[in-house]
């Protein structure tokens, strides 16, 4: 009985060193995407030194990194991506750190976000890769910037739409839409790549008045 009651005990202690593990570690991860959250560059190197897990995901499968990400803490990001953190990791709504940027157009975050090595082909839930909400919002720098990597200038997202294409449907012709239809139009984009609808960036532009994109899309041999 002695035997059994020292074995028992021992057992008992295992699984409760067991247990402070588990929770440490779980604690360590919630700090983690906290301090990533709220921009503590320092408390996520500590973190991550103490064992937390650079991958680690909240209830809404956020990373840290796309925490940062979204919240524009470049430093935080720098730390993460020192540290190996994935860019292209997917949340519960289909965005990564790497296509927050397209939606914030921090050009400093996207310069962080570089050396992971980026996959500039996925899609938000949307189906459109990070140019696309970025000449939507007018996020000229940040356009400027994402065209110098290659990304596909002619991507069209589920609703058929290109970034040509929203940034005139969704902008309003102001001097940010057309510094951004230059650029798209420098970049080789298909200034006559119709909609689902067979409705071109011309054809949007004269319909909503807009004169000065219209004009652009028109030096630019577009129909």
């Amino acid at each position: 009985m002695k035997r059994r009651a020292i074995l028992v005990s021992g057992l008992s202690l295992l699984l409760a060193a067991c247990g402070r593990t588990v929770k440490g570690e779980s604690v360590l991860n919630e700090e983690l995407l906290a301090r990533a959250a709220r921009g503590d560059a320092a408390g996520v190197r500590d973190a991550l030194a103490s064992g937390a897990d650079v991958e680690a995901r909240d209830g809404l499968r956020r990373t840290a990194l796309l925490l940062a990400a979204a919240a524009d803490h470049v430093e935080v990001a720098e730390v993460l991506v020192a540290a190996g953190a994935n860019p292209n990791a997917q949340d519960s709504r289909l965005d990564t750190p790497w296509l927050v940027t397209g939606v914030t157009g921090s050009v400093a975050m996207l310069n962080a976000l570089l050396p992971a090595g980026p996959d500039l082909t996925v899609r938000n839930r949307y189906g459109g890769v990070s140019l696309i909400p970025a000449c939507e919002r007018g996020h000229v720098d940040y356009v400027r910037e994402v065209l110098k990597t290659g990304i596909d200038v002619d991507h069209v997202n589920d609703l058929g739409w290109t970034g040509l294409l929203e940034a005139v449907i969704l902008g309003d012709g102001g001097p940010p839409y057309q510094e951004i239809v230059r650029m798209l139009v420098a970049a080789g984009a298909n200034v006559d790549l119709a909609d689902r609808d067979g409705v071109t960036p011309l054809g949007h532009a004269v319909a909503k008045g807009q004169t000065a994109v219209a004009g652009l899309l028109r030096a630019a041999g577009a129909h």
